[in-house]
């Protein structure tokens, strides 16, 4: 749902922006949305809604894109600071329940009609959760600040009233609506309660009534007699909100387009479209020299467009419990191959000998079957032991702080058998076939020992004292 896809795209998108650059010798360059929107693609079958996509297939932004927003605003760094509280604040007297929230601050309060609920559990980088937050209507805000305590950025949600009436918005090309017989315009539909907020749990059957020069071309919803309510003149809104497809004719005119719904004052919407040039029967407009362009962001910065966080300290040597022919394999910078032990607990641990003294804080690791196994380990730093437990799963790496000590020696230990379940069979982009010539499930049940450890590439961090 909106909520798990909310949390697991801020969760994904942590595992690289906390390795960008500045933050080691292995960095990650950029990201980008691939599926930005919802289709039918990747086998996912006709119903695909909230599936995929940051904005739905008639680009209604998401939960999911408000975090985008807040996490994707800089060449590197953070730049422009924003916090947003995933859902809406619509519920009944006995709900309790988790809120989430997409901030880059160090830290967000949230409040409930102005009552204090207490600072966020931080995960995942941007993501603040809030357990156990009762409902009470009115509003909830989430208050973000920086590392001196100073507020950043503020996100303000309203409980809505009764469903009132509906609401039409236009919108088409900056240069308008062209009757060239191919040109679209979106209408976004929303119901709102007499103040004009969103009801965020609505789903009216609206109905449409399309006037003048203009094609229907209608929208798309879950459900319908054909499916989808593809062409359909009515279809639901979906969380309040749904939006329409209007094609042009050929002929220049004005348009009229009215929305009803049982219960709801209705809403119209004239507008018109306008003649285009031609030459020979054939059309001089070309749509892409009226988009508009916005170079206000600028140039790339000269220089360094980022400050250093963490310095990676080079791993000269290791020993290990056994097959120590293969040890180099762990920190070679070369992900199809591991260093592994021979299957007994006993000889589960390997140690790395660093090319200094440091104040190690961090371990960087990829496991083999890092999206399927979850290994207990013990970490150590000259001895001293400085982490106990069982590692994440993930899509690659894992980074695992350990109280910071200073040594020249990191030792990693296993010290119990790993569990098998994979944590990512919902993801079908990464399906767990393809996820790698080291992904346990295409090993042999041979490598599934008692005392099995597994390790594609380590590093390791110090503590960078300003």
């Amino acid at each position: 749902n909106q909520d798990s896809f909310f949390k697991e795209l801020i969760t994904r998108w942590w595992d690289y922006y906390r390795v960008r650059p500045g933050t080691g010798k292995r960095v990650s360059s950029g990201g980008l949305k691939i599926q930005f929107h919802e289709v039918n693609s990747h086998w996912r079958g006709q119903e695909n809604y909230r599936r995929s996509g940051v904005v739905d297939a008639m680009r209604v932004p998401k939960d999911a894109f408000f975090a985008h927003q807040v996490m994707w605003n800089g060449w590197v760094d953070i730049e422009k600071h924003g916090t947003y509280i995933c859902g809406h604040w619509n519920y009944t007297d006995d709900i309790v329940k988790e809120v989430m929230v997409a901030s880059t601050g160090e830290k967000v309060e949230l409040f409930v009609n102005g009552e204090s609920k207490g600072f966020g559990e931080r995960t995942a980088g941007f993501l603040f959760t809030f357990h156990e937050i009762r409902w009470e209507p009115g509003t909830i805000e989430a208050v973000s600040y920086d590392a001196d305590g100073h507020i950043s950025s503020k996100n303000k949600k309203e409980t809505a009233g009764q469903p009132d009436h509906i609401t039409l918005k236009l919108m088409t090309a900056p240069d308008g609506f062209k009757a060239d017989g191919s040109d679209l315009v979106l209408v976004e539909i929303e119901v709102v309660d007499q103040e004009g907020r969103r009801c965020p749990l609505a789903n009216d059957m609206i109905s449409f009534d399309l006037q003048g020069e203009a094609e229907w071309r209608g929208g798309i919803a879950h459900g319908g007699k054909e499916g989808n309510y593809i062409l359909e003149k009515a279809l639901p809104v979906e969380c309040g909100v749904n939006r329409i497809l209007i094609r042009s004719t050929t002929h220049p005119g004005n348009i009229r387009l009215t929305a009803t719904a049982v219960d709801l004052s209705p809403a119209t919407l004239s507008f018109h479209s306008t003649r285009v040039a031609e030459k020979h029967g054939l059309s001089t407009y070309i749509p892409g020299e009226h988009q508009p362009v916005n170079l206000s962001r600028g140039a790339t910065p000269p220089g360094e467009s980022f400050t250093v966080k963490r310095h990676a300290v080079d791993i000269i040597a290791a020993t290990a419990g056994s097959n120590e022919a293969d040890v180099a394999k762990s920190f070679d910078d070369n992900e199809l191959s591991e260093w592994s032990n021979d299957g007994h607990l006993s000889t589960g641990w390997i140690k790395y000998e660093l090319a200094r003294d440091a104040l190690v804080n961090e371990i960087e690791l990829k496991l083999t079957g890092w999206r399927s196994r979850s290994y207990p380990i013990q970490i150590f730093v000259d001895g001293a032991k400085v982490f106990e437990g069982e590692t994440p799963k993930s899509l690659g790496y894992i980074s695992i702080p350990v109280t910071p000590t200073r040594g020249r020696f990191v030792g990693i230990k296993l010290i119990g058998q790993g569990k098998d379940k994979d944590a990512f069979s919902g993801i079908v982009e990464v399906e767990a076939a393809t996820a790698g010539e080291l992904d346990l499930l295409k090993d042999p049940a041979t490598t599934r020992q008692k005392g099995q450890l597994r390790i594609v590439e380590a590093e390791i961090y110090e503590e960078i004292k300003n």
